[in-house]
């Protein structure tokens, strides 16, 4: 026998072949079964042998993709637990409820989507009614990510529940007067219902991954038993194209997680279209999950397709249905039924044999309704699979119909995504078809009603009785009590009392700071240090044989550093969770830890450390995502600020993290000078987010690594650190009569300050006060708040205004940031006011060049300080020129 022409080497020409006499009649086998009865026979017999050697625990890389059929056949689906006629009353009812809310809602212009619940109810119902477990159970309930645009028939279920009242639905996306529903998940807006917010599309998987994770890692931990929580994610096929959506599916499979599914609704639509209109989406995501290490289960067919493939003796079928593109498969859905003969069963001569045996009410049935997403009992099966399987996180990819049950109007529409409503005759056409007892002379205002079959009746006390059985309602969200108690002092005075001659950058400060409180008794394990694989780079490795590194595995191997006293241990209950090169996962576990408090009712204590030029720029969908979810915690931008980042150049010179850190409402962002001004700003940081009256807020910190001495803290600042601002070395006048100005400073540009107010008294005898701007945007939140008390009436000042009122001389504000971050002060500043900043791009050279480069360094200080003061009359305009050439400038 010899090899095809042009045959190219694969890995098995490596290995020996101990009888190549053997080999050869497998392939002359082959061979002979291809040309006695064709390709398709040949390949089957291939499948089949790889699925028996499979099963019979042979080592044999698997197939990326099956058949394009139902993962379990219908003689193989469990018994169904439950009352299907009752189940599909209820579904009914949701149906037209959800699309009700949202036709009502068009008469105020508010919007809302149909078509995306409507082909995933019963993927969400036959949850509802027998797996996701409630909050009032053991444990913590599971986890829902809920698909955003499938939030309408999430609300109609808590109206058939009694947990929302018709007043409410009206209120859909009008929530201005406190009484209306958001357009989506949302538990900042609705914490009693919604626990994730998942309409950012792409951030809900990436999510529900880690939060999965995170559940192990608090067992692992021995903080909580979460063995009975069991992490849902509904998805669609559009959205997995987001980069998010797939970035941690090894992750998933790496570490085992048989406690979380995804489940795909593959309507072949997005927004505007077919998802892989030239392609096949299902076979594409079954590929990607298998490559990844997931198990797959495929629900495409509904029951009457079970005809078309016993008849199916050929295998043409099977054929056809691997070559259809999903766009003409979506076209199949809307045209008559000779169209489909024609245009399917006609592309060759064995379906064509096949359709004659079909009535078109049976072609009808399978091309119009019949899919495995429609059907109770295939959802079931699928679901009963997916939490019985073990070793392996499970994808299920549920075949639908966008707009099913909407009417022709809506049904596989390219454009359904954009539609808001049906009409009453659209809607009397849907009641036929479900079946519900609404009269005509309901629609008599103009208006669909809204329908509900009684407190008191079958399907709601069957709805009840069954979320009962599984613990109580869901989706829910339930908050625990988050107070801890205060750490001990200890820890806060190692940094008050400051370093002497020693230098010390804020960055290793900090991190000595949490080393010392995660030794604390009552609260040191709550911490949860989450770092994306640059843990030495900001000086934690010290953390890494105390604390340990979170893997399920613990560590099967002998690390190369050992013998070392900082040695790299991975440990089952480690602490750490050391991410890799991803800060979007590294964020992913900042969330699923700092909602822990609500999720598990246990409140742990994350801070996130990273490049601070890769937090906000890179992941700042995902801090919304955390304000939305209510998370509390500690996000540290280290190595920060656009000059101090010597040789790593323009990617890494971060000067506007603060400008988008401002626009978070949960954010409150610091950008601390001093090691003492850090301990302070976590001691009060753990008051505002863990004490007593927990706030739902969290922090940004930027820390620098910049060594420089630390000095001791003065007395009396604590309150001006926290507010944003204090004098911290107030200057020495000459004679009584010399100018004087105040700097403004905050992070590293204290020191440039400090070393312009030694240069401006002793070279231009200038009298220059220095404070430290620990905050600009907790300054100017405070003043906005200031200016709305005047709205309603009340007279308040701002913090900024009453701290720098009657000082002397006009106020030049600096920092290592764009002059926009302290300019956001500057209305609430009586005296006359200009900046410095960092703006433009970074570059790589040294600090000194790169401060002289942006006119922000000692020199440049005092210059631009002179220019104020001349403009004042308080110095000669030659003062300026004649400073610009002393220092080079």
């Amino acid at each position: 026998m010899t090899d095809p022409v042009g045959k190219l080497p694969s890995e098995l020409d490596q290995l020996p072949d101990r009888d190549p006499e053997e080999t050869a009649e497998w392939a002359a086998s082959l061979d002979a079964v291809t040309q006695a009865a064709g390709p398709h026979r040949a390949a089957y017999l291939m499948r089949r042998s790889l699925q028996h050697a499979e099963g019979a625990g042979l080592a044999l890389p698997k197939l990326l993709e099956t058949d394009y059929v139902n993962s379990i056949p219908t003689a193989a689906e469990p018994a169904f637990d439950g009352d299907l006629e009752m189940e599909s009353r209820i579904t009914a009812w949701n149906r037209w409820n959800a699309a009700a809310m949202v036709t009502r809602g068009a008469r105020y212009g508010v919007g809302g989507h149909i078509a995306t619940f409507a082909s995933a109810a019963w993927l969400y119902e036959t949850g509802f009614n027998h797996f996701f477990r409630g909050k009032k159970g053991d444990g913590s309930g599971d986890q829902l990510y809920i698909q955003g645009h499938a939030s309408p028939g999430i609300y109609a279920r808590a109206f058939l529940d009694g947990r929302l009242s018709e007043q409410q639905l009206d209120n859909f996306r009008q929530e201005a007067g406190g009484e209306g529903l958001p357009s989506y998940p949302h538990p900042r807006r609705l914490p009693w219902l919604w626990e994730f917010p998942t309409v950012s599309m792409g951030l809900g998987p990436l999510s529900a991954i880690y939060q999965a994770r995170f559940n192990r890692y608090l067992a692992n931990r021995n903080i909580k038993d979460t063995a009975n929580s069991h992490v849902w994610a509904f998805l669609g096929d559009g959205e997995m194209d987001e980069p998010e959506s797939t970035a941690a599916l090894a992750l998933a499979s790496r570490e085992q997680l048989d406690n979380l599914t995804f489940v795909i609704n593959c309507n072949l639509q997005r927004l505007d279209g077919p998802v892989r209109a030239n392609f096949r989406v299902v076979q594409e995501l079954e590929a990607q999950f298998r490559g990844a290490g997931w198990n797959v289960v495929k629900t495409l067919w509904g029951n009457a397709w079970d005809e078309l493939f016993q008849l199916d003796t050929t295998g043409a079928l099977l054929r056809r249905l691997r070559e259809v593109p999903d766009a003409q498969f979506q076209t199949y859905a809307t045209r008559d039924v000779a169209y489909i003969r024609e245009h399917f069963f006609g592309a060759e001569p064995a379906l064509a044999e096949l359709a004659k045996l079909l009535t078109d009410a049976k072609i009808g049935e399978c091309f119009y309704t019949s899919r495995g997403g429609h059907e109770a009992r295939k959802v079931y099966a699928a679901y009963k699979a997916a939490v019985e399987h073990k070793g392996a996180p499970t994808v299920i990819l549920a075949q639908t119909v966008k707009g099913y049950t909407l009417g022709k109007g809506f049904e596989s529409k390219n454009a359904n995504h954009q539609m808001k409503k049906l009409s009453i005759d659209e809607f009397k056409g849907m009641r036929e078809l479900l079946g519900l007892p609404i009269p005509d002379s309901a629609f008599e205002d103009g208006l669909v009603p809204y329908g509900h079959p009684g407190a008191d009746s079958p399907e709601v006390r069957y709805l009840q009785e069954r979320r009962a059985a599984l613990g109580g309602p869901a989706p829910a969200r339930r908050v625990h009590a988050v107070a801890l108690p205060q750490p001990e002092e200890r820890a806060f005075k190692a940094l008050y009392k400051g370093s002497g001659k020693q230098e010390m950058a804020t960055t290793m400060a900090f991190v000595r700071l949490v080393k010392d409180l995660m030794r604390d008794k009552e609260t040191g394990k709550r911490w949860v240090p989450i770092v994306p694989d640059e843990a030495r780079t900001f000086g934690m490795e010290s953390l890494f044989p105390s604390a340990g590194i979170y893997s399920p595995l613990g560590q099967t191997y002998d690390p190369v550093d050992r013998d070392q006293l900082m040695y790299y241990k991975e440990a089952k209950d480690g602490q750490i969770l050391n991410e890799g090169i991803t800060e979007a996962g590294a964020m992913a576990d900042f969330i699923a830890a700092s909602t822990s408090y609500a999720t598990h009712g246990e409140t742990m204590i994350p801070f996130y450390i990273f490049y601070s030029m890769f937090g906000w720029q890179r992941t700042g969908d995902q801090m919304w995502q955390l304000a939305d979810q209510l998370g509390k915690g500690f996000i540290v931008g280290a190595t920060a600020g656009r000059t101090t980042l010597t040789g790593e150049g323009l990617q890494h010179a971060d000067g506007h993290s603060h400008l988008i850190a401002a626009t978070n409402p949960a954010s409150l962002n610091y950008d601390p000078a001093f090691a003492y001004e850090v301990a302070v700003i976590v001691k009060d940081g753990l008051r505002r987010m863990y004490g007593p009256e927990a706030e739902n807020v969290f922090y940004y910190l930027t820390v620098y690594n910049e060594p420089k001495p630390q000095p001791a803290m003065p007395e009396g600042v604590e309150e001006g650190i926290v507010k944003g601002l204090y004098r911290f070395k107030e200057g020495t006048p000459a004679k009584a009569d010399a100018p004087r100005l105040q700097l403004l400073a905050s992070g590293t540009a204290i020191h440039w300050a400090l070393e312009a107010q030694e240069l401006l008294a002793a070279d231009w005898g200038v009298t220059a006060d220095v404070w430290s701007a620990t905050s600009w945007g907790e300054l100017r939140r405070d003043a906005l708040e200031a200016d709305e008390a005047l709205l309603r009436g009340e007279q308040q000042v701002p913090y900024v205004t009453q701290a720098l009122s009657g000082a002397p001389g006009p106020v030049l504000a600096v920092s290592d940031w764009m002059r926009q971050v302290p300019d956001q002060i500057s209305q609430w500043v009586e005296q006359d006011w200009s900046s410095l900043g960092t703006d433009g791009f970074g570059l790589s050279d040294t600090r000194a060049a790169a401060r002289r480069h942006f006119g922000v360094d000692a020199q440049s200080i005092v210059v631009a300080s002179l220019a104020q003061l001349a403009r004042r009359g308080e110095v000669p305009a030659s003062a300026v020129k004649e400073a610009r050439e002393r220092y080079g400038l």
